[in-house]
């Protein structure tokens, strides 16, 4: 293997910890020496792939939505089983959806020298939001549903983050069932709301 591979396997290994305990140990105790720790490296060697903490959370917020990119240029999935997918995504690892999202909105008042990384998320989001909008549409068409494309992807989107937020609270725990039934009672949902719309509209 060499050196540029080396680094490309070392990175994602990084990536991959990082995340982990990011995950398990919430903001305040995933340190980088604890990463460093946890991966045998050098603290240094850490500065090698990105420059702060900032940095990397950043670098891990860009690789989950490249990864959602990447599946939504499976033209071979049918559009339910696309939502499926993203909803199961946010829906299996709710903690994630949630901590990313809240570190993000913190990272765009407050980080420094790390612009030209939201420069790149947005751009992997808009690539993305381009490939959806297309597919959605004729989803819509296929089904002959009035409901505007906009209205039904914000509509998907505001249904999976609030369903993440139950998903992941401590005090809704004890009064949710099966976990898995819910996720699928969460996509049914979804996939109903575009042929539901003139129904609501008439007591609008």
């Amino acid at each position: 293997m060499d050196r540029q591979a080396q680094f490309r396997a070392r990175e994602a290994l990084i990536f991959q910890v990082a995340e982990q305990l990011l995950l398990e140990n919430g903001e305040a105790g995933m340190t980088l020496d604890a990463l460093a720790a946890e991966l045998d490296l050098a603290k240094g060697t850490l500065y090698k792939h990105f420059q702060s903490k900032d940095e990397l959370y950043m670098l891990l917020i860009i690789r989950n939505e490249r990864m959602l990119l990447e599946m939504i240029k499976d033209t071979d999935k049918a559009f339910p089983e696309h939502l499926a997918f993203f909803m199961l995504h946010h829906l299996h690892h709710p903690e994630r959806t949630v901590l990313f999202h809240q570190i993000e909105e913190r990272l765009s008042t407050t980080g420094v020298g790390i612009q030209h990384l939201f420069s790149e998320l947005y751009q992997v989001r808009k690539q993305r939001l381009r490939l959806i909008i297309r597919m959605t549409e004729r989803y819509l068409e296929s089904i002959e549903s009035k409901m505007p494309v906009r209205d039904y992807l914000a509509s998907i989107w505001s249904l999976t983050h609030g369903a993440a937020a139950i998903l992941n609270s401590s005090f809704y725990q004890r009064y949710l069932g099966s976990r898995d039934t819910l996720r699928v009672a969460y996509i049914d949902q979804a996939l109903a709301l575009p042929k539901q719309t003139h129904a609501v509209a008439q007591f609008a």
